[in-house]
């Protein structure tokens, strides 16, 4: 199958410019040319994001290019992973990824994991 390649306009996510800012010099200080994005079962909520600095995607990913990286989606977390922005926000003192997600109907007090609404799969 492959990997399908999405135009920044139509990807299912967005990043922002502060993210991308940010997730252009982490792959410049690991020297890999791409990160994945997926989802894995976690915590006492649900579900957990997962950002790996890779060479390549994964059979099935989709490939979305934007600001000079490329970010692998793995498509089995897409319906819960749509409609996301991934930010590099301040919270307090610290300067964190953020996944400004709309599917989220609930997370851990720690933040490590979240669930989705209803209807909403991982597959």
């Amino acid at each position: 199958m492959g990997v399908e390649i999405f135009d920044a306009q139509a990807a299912p996510i967005t990043v922002t410019k502060a993210a991308g800012n940010h997730l252009r010099k982490q792959l410049t200080l690991s020297g890999k040319p791409a990160l994945r994005l997926s989802l894995k079962e976690s915590g006492c909520t649900g579900f957990m994001y997962v950002l790996d600095e890779v060479e390549v995607g994964e059979e099935g990913d989709l490939q979305l290019e934007q600001d000079g990286f490329v970010l692998y989606l793995d498509s089995a977390g897409l319906p819960m992973l749509r409609g996301t922005e991934l930010d590099f926000v301040f919270e307090g003192l610290n300067r964190v990824l953020k996944f400004n997600n709309p599917n989220v109907k609930a997370a851990c007090g720690c933040g490590e994991s979240f669930s989705v609404e209803d209807g909403v799969t991982y597959s």
